[in-house]
């Protein structure tokens, strides 16, 4: 799984924060060899040369004078102990650094051992070639743990407010960017009333100002397209009606030619309203919350004028979804009369609540000859029918206007083969925000 966010707003902040990490620690570096370094070895200088005056007379072999050293210390602050007596006073909890003990043995021609131990006073300890096994103990005044605990406190404290403002302005940037990812899934669903503020940056309003061109030519096209519909529906309906009434007043000897014409007139009628209906938008204002369970038992109750064995089988509980009344039935209607239509035997509707993906589940199976595996997502498109298999009786909208009605409702459609035989039209809805 990558770390890196996919989102604008996540990648913004990533950004930022990454880039503060890098300057936080070549800031770091900085300090430490351009700062505390060249101090640490300065102060190391300075000590190499108070050492070297405590051991000047030194001779190997020959004990410390007491009362020179403790003259000494009252002087300078520096005490020279055996290393017993400095374990006594703390060289036990002094860090070694090889850094330091190298510079160390450098000034003092010989190989020098230098400790740090952490405290109020720093103690800065020496072992001196000139007399091993005896400790320089040397108080550092000048440096306490208290600025470098404020130093620390000052990076994160940078660090986290780089961040913050990082965050806030990534933000602030991508505000109208998921105003407008909201406005354009309402045109996707058929409401073109959101028009967007353009505000922003110069760029955002730019591609705010395109979209709402955009979205108010989208509906002068969908207003365009009703009435062209609406107009063609009405001229060709008063033809047929005609046409209808002239068939009534044929004579007895043509009944055969009397009843083709009529079968043809009303398929040309269900065409046409097949096709009014798929260019018909349900929009959300439109939209209440339904009771699946209830909504797919008053469809079954209707379609058993089919004289056809449905067998239903729903969830427990009370599925509840944000959908429109009308539409949905419309698209339970055409998958039972589908698989009416294609099948023989008995069909199956059931309800399931998945809980997981938050969906309410409605399948309708049958036991028909099905469709071949490469033409189950071709069959959703308008004007597309399945194989002969399953005849090719109609205007190949069915599954199109299932699909679009199905989506303005936020769900997914699909079909597929039962190993078993038949097919499985399957509509999964989301379950309404408690």
């Amino acid at each position: 799984m990558s770390i890196f966010p996919r989102s604008a707003f996540g990648q913004t902040v990533f950004f930022v924060a990454a880039l503060l990490l890098i300057n936080q620690i070549v800031s770091y570096i900085t300090v430490t060899l351009y700062v505390f370094k060249p101090t640490f070895e300065q102060v190391n200088l300075m000590l190499a040369k108070q050492v070297k005056t405590v051991f000047i007379d030194w001779e190997e072999g020959v004990e410390v004078d007491t009362a020179l050293s403790n003259k000494f210390f009252e002087i300078t602050g520096i005490d020279v102990m055996t290393q017993k007596e400095a374990y006594r006073n703390g060289l036990g909890q002094a860090r070694e650094y090889s850094l330091l003990s190298r510079s160390m043995s450098e000034q003092l021609n010989g190989s020098a051992r230098v400790r740090i131990s952490q405290g109020d006073p720093i103690v800065y300890w020496v072992e001196a070639p000139q007399a091993p096994g005896y400790w320089v103990r040397v108080p550092l005044t000048g440096f306490s743990e208290t600025k470098l605990e404020f130093l620390v406190f000052y990076l994160s404290s940078i660090g986290f407010l780089s961040v913050l403002g990082g965050w806030l302005f990534a933000r602030h940037l991508n505000r109208p960017l998921r105003a407008l990812q909201t406005a354009a899934s309402r045109v996707g669903v058929g409401d073109f009333s959101t028009r967007l503020v353009e505000q922003g940056s110069t760029e955002v309003i730019e591609v705010t100002k395109a979209f709402n061109q955009m979205s108010k030519g989208i509906a002068e096209l969908e207003s365009d397209r009703r009435l062209l519909m609406a107009g063609v529906s009405h001229d060709l309906r008063t033809p047929l009606t005609r046409i209808r009434l002239a068939t009534e007043m044929m004579s007895d000897e043509d009944e055969y030619l009397k009843e083709g014409i009529i079968d043809d007139i009303e398929d040309m009628n269900a065409i046409i309203d097949q096709f009014i209906e798929y260019l018909r938008h349900h929009s959300s204002g439109e939209m209440h919350l339904e009771n699946v369970n209830t909504l797919v038992e008053e469809v079954v109750h209707a379609e058993q004028q089919h004289k056809r064995v449905i067998n239903l089988c729903l969830a427990e509980g009370t599925p509840w979804v944000v959908a429109n009344h009308v539409a949905l039935k419309r698209v339970l209607t055409n998958m039972i009369e589908n698989a009416i239509k294609y099948s023989e035997g008995e069909i199956d509707v059931h309800t399931e609540l998945d809980p997981k993906n938050k969906v309410m589940v409605i399948q309708v199976k049958d036991r028909g000859p099905g469709i071949p595996e490469s033409e189950l997502e071709s069959v959703f498109e308008p004007f597309k029918q399945g194989d002969q298999a399953r005849g090719s009786d109609g205007s190949g909208l069915g599954l199109a206007i299932i699909k679009r009605i199905v989506a303005t409702h936020g769900g997914k459609v699909s079909l597929r083969n039962r190993a078993e035989g038949g097919l499985s039209a399957e509509v999964a809805l989301p379950l309404a925000k408690k």
